[in-house]
Formats: C-alpha cells, sequence, structure tokens
C-alpha cells in the first residue's frame, strides 16, 4: 500500500477533503493488488469551489504529478464539493470494465 497511502498523504495535505476514498482498482484490470497502477479517487472538498470538472482534474493530476509519472498508470477521479456531495446523497459512478490488454478484441 505505499502508492495508495502517498496518494492519500498528498490528497490529504493539498485539498484537505472532508471525505476521501481511495481505491486499488489494479485486480479489475488483471494485476495484484500489490501492483497498485490504477485507483479511484472519490473526494470532497472546499478547494473544489467554483471550479469545472476538468479543473478539479487538473489539480489532482497536478498534486499526483510525481506518482502518475513514476508509477501509476490510470486515476479516475470523482471531486466533488460538500453541497454536490450531499445533494449526491454519497453515491458515485463505478469504475468501467477493464478493456485493456486486447480485452477488447478478444485476445487473452
Amino acid at each position: 500500500m505505499v502508492w495508495q497511502t502517498r496518494i492519500q498523504d498528498k490528497l490529504t495535505a493539498a485539498f484537505s477533503p472532508s471525505h476521501l476514498e481511495i481505491t486499488n482498482e489494479s485486480p479489475m484490470h488483471g494485476l495484484a493488488a500489490s501492483a497498485e497502477k490504477h485507483f479511484r479517487v472519490v473526494m470532497v472538498s472546499a478547494r473544489m469551489e467554483g471550479l469545472s470538472r476538468i479543473d478539479r482534474h487538473r489539480l489532482v493530476n497536478e498534486t499526483l504529478a510525481a506518482e502518475l509519472r513514476d508509477h501509476v498508470h490510470a486515476l479516475s477521479v470523482q471531486a466533488f464539493t460538500a453541497p454536490e456531495w450531499e445533494k449526491k446523497h454519497g453515491a458515485t459512478f463505478a469504475s468501467p470494465e477493464c478493456l485493456g490488454g486486447g480485452k477488447r478484441e478478444g485476445i487473452r
């Protein structure tokens, strides 16, 4: 959990989130959980106020630039303000099924 912990620490320091979920989705992509290559982040932070969805993602990606450059292959981000989160009642969308590694073409 080295990479997951790094992600959690950096996001906590940068955004002071009121809610933060980090899910290691590597096993959904045919990797061992220990690979820590694919992550899903759900975060609620006042820093997201007034920002578009793409700007929110850019902020998160900038914060995790070293992790994305050095190790993490995929990062799904769902970033909300507290009012948005309250309106959603904590509901988020699930990550799509992995079609990488030849799965789309039926290659095994």
